[in-house]
């Protein structure tokens, strides 16, 4: 007789558990790289067994968090600003609200790789003016980077994930005057130091190899898709 634990998991019992994974972060339970990466988890789990090592330390699921209101009219936005200067941001923090970084001959550097976060996206206004703003997230959310640079640049250095995953979304709204708005990611950044989790050595043992490993080749191959579609959209473009 078949294991329960053994039965394969179809596509909506992964999204329901992405879904519990998502209302677990915004009540606080988890932190961005938390988030992420049991999301990744979940979307390459492939029985009830691996699936249930994700959310075995979390609430049942079934509840979906209510998201949070919009800001009021004239709430402020959390600043950071480094004026010929540095103004750094690590560790554990929250975001409940809009984020602003402004760097004026200084650098401001905004790690969210162990913030909780309380929204449903993460939304940063990022100014630069002679100075460099560097945001570092976990490989595997999606950047969503907008704005204008004049004299300097404004980039995206972040593994994301493969096109229809319902995972983080960090949106970045850049201005960069001779200056730098960079986005960055785990592989470009200096590495996190995970916690050993349960659930984490368990997948270890029953794939027998690093799931992270397979995850960042998943990704790989997602980029390598994406970057033929738009060369197939370019040559349709010409004429071809």
């Amino acid at each position: 007789m078949t294991d329960p634990g053994d039965v394969r998991a179809s596509d909506a019992e992964r999204e329901a558990v992405v879904e519990q994974l998502r209302v677990a972060s915004v009540e606080g339970r988890l932190s961005l790289v938390e988030l992420t990466d049991r999301t990744e988890a979940a979307y390459t789990a492939t029985t009830h067994a691996e699936l249930a090592m994700l959310t075995q330390d979390l609430p049942a699921g079934g509840t979906r968090a209510p998201v949070p209101a919009a800001p009021a009219e004239g709430r402020k936005r959390r600043w950071f600003v480094g004026v010929m200067g540095d103004s750094k941001r690590r560790g554990t923090w929250r975001i409940d609200q809009e984020l602003g970084a402004v760097a004026v001959m200084g650098d401001v550097v905004l790690d969210l790789r162990e913030a909780e976060v309380r929204t449903d996206r993460v939304e940063i206004l990022a100014v630069s003016v002679m100075g460099d703003v560097k945001i570092i997230v976990p490989d595997g959310v999606n950047v969503d980077l907008d704005g204008m640079a004049i004299m300097g640049d404004k980039k995206v250095k972040v593994d994301q994930a493969p096109p229809g995953m319902n995972v983080p979304v960090v949106r970045v709204q850049a201005y960069a005057i001779m200056g730098d708005v960079k986005v960055v990611g785990d592989s470009h950044a200096q590495p996190l130091q995970r916690r050993i989790t349960a659930w984490r050595e368990h997948w270890r043992r029953l794939h027998g190899e690093d799931w992270r490993e397979l995850s960042r080749q998943l990704r790989a191959d997602t980029r390598e898709l994406n970057r033929q579609i738009r060369d197939a959209h370019r040559d349709l473009g010409r004429g071809y």
